[in-house]
C-alpha cells in the first residue's frame, strides 16, 4: 500500500518523465530541421585579398563567405597580366602556396596574383576566386623586369600532324630565358585554356585541338622578375581528313560550375561553313525542364570549339536528383545532331 508521501510523489516522476520524453523529441526534431542541405557548397562573397602587391611583400587571403561548406582548400595563382579568367582556371598553381599569407616573390614580378578557393562537402566542390591584384612591382630598389615591346608570333599551320613554332617577340629588361605555354582558344571568343605539358618553343597540333584555334603565351625572365606576353590566335585547328556529314555533330569538351554559373564547351562539325544554333534543355526528376538556345558567331571550318554560358534556374537549385544538360547543334535546314548530354549530382 502506498502511503500518502508516495502518493504526492507519483505524479512529479511521471511528469519528469513527460519533460524528459518531450525534450529528446524536440532534439531530434531540431538536429534534423539543421541537417546539411544535399548541395554542393556555395560561395556568397567571393575571397579576396590585402596587401601590397610588391616582390617582398606579404599578402593575406580571404577566403570569403560560403553556405553549407565543410572543407576549404586553398591555393594562391599566378596569372597573366590581364588577370586571368574570375575563377582563375587559367591561372597557373604556386608551388608552396597554400596558406592564407604568401609573401610575394621574384618570378612574380610583372603579373598578377589571384586567391583561389575550393569548398567542398559530401555533394560536391564549388571553386571560387579573389580579383587579381595589380600587377606585381619589383622589389623596391631593384632593376625593371622584362616588358615586351613586339607581341610573341606563332609560324606553321594549325592542321593535325603539324608543328607550329613560337617566336618570343622583342622586349626590354634583357631577358635572360624564357618560358612557353601554349593554349587552346575558343572559335568566336577569346576563351582559352592552357594545354597540360605544352611548354616548349614548339608544339605539335593534335587531334584535341580540332575546332580550336591555338595561341602561345611567352614569359620573359630576369633577375628582376618576370613579363609575359601572348600571341594571336591562329586560324582554326583542321583534321587531316576531310570531314563529310549529313547534319551536324556536338561532343561536349567540358562543363564546369562556377557558383550557379555553368559553362559548356563543345566541339560541333558540319561540311557546310554555316553558323548553327546550339539547343540546350536541362532537366531534372518533377522539375519543369528549361529550354535555351545559342547560335554560333563563327561558323565551323569543319569543326569549332564553343563555349556558351547561363545561370541555372533557381528551381532546379534545390531539387533532390540528378541535374542533366542536354546539348543539340542545328544547322539552318533544320539538320540537327544526336543528343550529347552531361549529368551531375548538384
Amino acid at each position: 500500500m502506498l502511503n500518502v508521501q508516495d502518493r504526492m510523489s507519483r505524479p512529479r516522476v511521471l511528469a519528469l518523465v513527460g519533460v524528459v520524453a518531450s525534450a529528446i523529441a524536440y532534439a531530434a526534431f531540431a538536429g534534423a530541421g539543421t541537417a546539411a542541405p544535399q548541395a554542393p557548397p556555395v560561395n556568397t562573397q567571393e575571397p579576396s585579398i590585402s596587401g601590397t602587391a610588391r616582390v617582398g611583400e606579404t599578402l593575406r587571403g580571404d577566403r570569403g563567405d560560403w553556405l553549407n561548406a565543410q572543407e576549404f582548400s586553398i591555393r594562391w595563382m599566378r596569372c597573366d597580366q590581364t588577370g586571368g579568367a574570375p575563377d582563375a582556371s587559367d591561372c597557373s598553381p604556386i608551388n608552396g602556396a597554400s596558406a592564407s599569407t604568401y609573401r610575394v616573390r621574384p618570378a612574380d614580378s610583372g603579373l598578377r596574383l589571384r586567391f583561389r578557393v575550393i569548398a567542398s562537402n559530401a555533394d560536391g566542390s564549388t571553386t571560387a576566386a579573389s580579383n587579381a591584384t595589380a600587377r606585381v612591382q619589383p622589389a623596391a630598389g631593384g632593376a625593371a623586369p622584362p616588358s615586351n615591346t613586339s607581341r610573341p608570333t606563332i609560324t606553321g599551320e594549325p592542321q593535325v600532324g603539324e608543328s607550329l613554332t613560337a617566336n618570343e617577340g622583342t622586349w626590354s629588361g634583357t631577358p635572360t630565358s624564357f618560358a612557353y605555354q601554349w593554349q587552346r582558344c575558343d572559335v568566336d571568343a577569346i576563351v582559352c585554356g592552357s594545354v597540360p605539358g605544352a611548354t616548349g618553343k614548339s608544339y605539335g597540333v593534335r587531334a584535341a585541338d580540332v575546332g580550336f584555334r591555338v595561341r602561345v603565351q611567352v614569359t620573359g625572365r630576369n633577375a628582376s622578375g618576370a613579363g609575359t606576353a601572348t600571341s594571336a590566335a591562329t586560324g582554326i585547328v583542321v583534321p587531316r581528313t576531310p570531314i563529310t556529314n549529313a547534319r551536324p555533330t556536338i561532343g561536349i569538351i567540358s562543363i564546369r560550375f562556377t557558383g550557379n554559373r555553368v559553362y559548356a564547351r563543345v566541339r560541333i562539325c558540319d561540311d557546310q561553313a554555316r553558323n548553327l544554333g546550339i539547343l540546350v534543355t536541362e532537366t531534372k526528376r518533377n522539375v519543369r525542364r528549361a529550354d535555351r538556345r545559342f547560335s554560333t558567331r563563327a561558323a565551323p571550318r569543319p569543326c569549332g570549339a564553343y563555349t556558351r554560358s547561363w545561370i541555372k534556374p533557381v528551381r532546379f537549385r534545390n531539387a533532390p536528383g540528378r541535374y542533366t544538360i542536354s546539348l543539340r547543334a542545328r544547322d539552318s535546314a533544320g539538320n540537327t545532331s544526336r543528343t550529347a548530354r552531361r549529368s551531375f549530382s548538384r
